[in-house]
């Protein structure tokens, strides 16, 4: 099932999303219907936050970006990413490796904005999956900026929060739209 994505300005995205504490039907129900979410919305990651849950999870498809490459390394070797999609990631844990580089991103609660953000090229990632089984990857490119986009949206920072000055300045109008937007869709009980 589709699931509305709340927009900027909705409570929820700025909260630290409390960890999940266990695998059940309700968990694996609300997985199903993320993905169901995000291909309707042609993202290439989701985060609980997103859809209205402060839990940490969140969902990541790089698959059909032909024109962002993504890299990708399992114990050391480097993997096949398309092989590896989509991925859960639940509890995620990240650590940013390599120098930083600036990249376009928007979001899903940001409809038709983008801007330019400044990530580390490189993150590796503890998380467990679907079944509850922890895994270890090292993500570049694509991958690993959408990974840190997601987990960010956990811990309630969101990609505005990562532009320079100069990105902000040039997205402002259409944020303070949106937040106005949202905020009177709210007052409306929306």
């Amino acid at each position: 099932m589709v699931l509305p994505i709340v927009p900027y300005g909705t409570p929820v995205l700025r909260k630290k999303c409390a960890p999940v504490a266990g695998l059940t039907d309700s968990l694996h129900q609300l997985i199903a219907d993320m993905f169901d979410t995000m291909a309707a919305a042609d993202g290439v990651g989701l985060a609980a936050p997103q859809v209205g849950h402060a839990i940490q999870l969140a969902l990541v498809d790089v698959r059909d970006v032909p024109n962002r490459p993504s890299r990708l390394w399992l114990d050391g070797q480097e993997a096949n990413v398309d092989a590896f999609m989509p991925i859960v990631l639940i509890n995620p844990r990240i650590q940013p490796v390599g120098p930083p580089s600036v990249g376009g991103e928007g979001c899903l609660s940001f409809p038709e904005i983008y801007g330019e953000v400044q990530r580390p090229e490189q993150v590796e990632v503890v998380a467990l999956n679907e079944r509850g089984e922890e895994y270890r990857f090292k993500a570049g490119g694509l991958l690993s900026r959408a990974v840190q986009h997601e987990v960010d949206h956990l811990n309630g920072i969101l990609f505005i929060d990562r532009m320079d000055s100069t990105a902000r300045a040039e997205v402002k109008s259409d944020v303070e739209a949106l937040l106005a937007q949202t905020k009177a869709s709210l007052a409306r009980g929306q």
